[in-house]
């Protein structure tokens, strides 16, 4: 069900910014926060502290609000800030099935019109859901568009919604490397990961170079066996980046991974990957080896449909003792 637009209009921020320092202080990064299961409101957070604390970006993450300004995902209909994304260097999304109305679609749209990168996060595939007898202008970006097929999702990342092809809650997902990708930028210092949700089905567009493949697991563990009916014959893919050439004629980085709940970010390599994305899809080269240890107290929930209520964005802020200019190895 979708929920009612808060009264307030767009004037309210709502958002959280964590400032950088150093050599990356004037890039921005905007992250936009929006799914009802897999705690994006958590872990678009923890991103923008790794980045702002430990490589030196300016990070403003927005958030869907209910209409007493606490932090609701299940506001499909509504996004915090959205002006924000006018000034953003790059965008990092993890979203699903919003219907944003037009004046707040439109930042979205003249930001990836503008060439702007972006990084996306798992549900990102279907990340907009607007009914076929919608009068916006933007329902072509639906993930289940006829009239661009798949939508955003499939256009611009690169896949659009494909189903399971893990269980959630059943099997786990072993993330390696695609074997012609081993030396790509985006992998450095990425080793084997674990997450826990299950990987998606996926089959990226032709131009797309796939990064990563998820082999399913029989059980949750990061030990547990491989499956054995067939689900890794072959391996799906679970990252992968292209350059996209967009309807205006700019040039849009793209990276996109099927993972991605709160709990994912319990991994380092995938940590790691994240803000390996954010280097590459700037054009900045990529560190030999990231810096990616957690900033502040990070207990993410389990994904699932329930959110933690109450919590505004300004609860979000980082303690003075958390700032402090980045560390050298994040320079390499």
């Amino acid at each position: 069900m979708l929920l009612s637009v808060p009264s307030w209009g767009l004037a309210d921020a709502g958002s959280v910014t964590f400032e950088g320092s150093g050599a990356f202080a004037g890039k921005k990064m905007v992250l936009l926060a929006g799914d009802e299961g897999y705690r994006s409101e958590e872990a678009l957070v923890q991103v923008a502290k790794i980045l702002s604390v430990r490589h030196g970006f300016t990070c403003t993450v927005l958030f869907s609000l209910a209409a007493d300004g606490t932090i609701d995902p299940r506001v499909q209909k509504h996004l915090s800030h959205p002006a924000a994304l006018g000034s953003a260097d790059g965008i990092i999304m993890a979203l699903r099935f919003r219907e944003w109305p037009d004046e707040v679609m439109r930042h979205f749209v003249d930001a990836y019109l503008a060439g702007k990168p972006i990084v996306a996060l798992r549900t990102s595939t279907h990340a907009f859901k607007y009914p076929a007898a919608s009068a916006s202008v933007f329902r072509k970006y639906s993930f289940d568009s006829k009239e661009w097929p798949g939508g955003f999702g499939r256009q611009v990342l690169g896949e659009t919604w494909a189903g399971h092809r893990g269980a959630n809650y059943q099997e786990a997902t072993r993330g390696l490397a695609e074997p012609a990708a081993s030396k790509h930028p985006l992998l450095r210092g990425v080793g084997t990961l674990f997450s826990d949700t299950g990987a998606y089905n996926a089959s990226p567009v032709d131009d797309a170079t796939v990064l990563l493949r998820g082999a399913i697991l029989a059980g949750v563990e990061p030990d547990s066996p491989l499956d054995a009916t067939g689900k890794n014959e072959p391996m799906t893919p679970i990252a992968w980046s292209r350059v996209h050439r967009n309807e205006n004629g700019n040039v849009n980085r793209v990276v996109c991974t099927t993972l991605g709940s709160s709990t994912d970010l319990r991994d380092e390599s995938f940590r790691r990957f994240i803000v390996n994305s954010v280097y590459w899809s700037l054009g900045l080269d990529v560190p030999a080896r990231a810096e990616v240890g957690l900033v502040g107290d990070f207990a993410p929930s389990a994904f699932g449909n329930k959110f933690r209520p109450g919590i505004r964005p300004a609860d979000l802020a980082l303690p003075a003792a958390q700032v402090h200019p980045p560390t050298s190895r994040s320079r390499k």
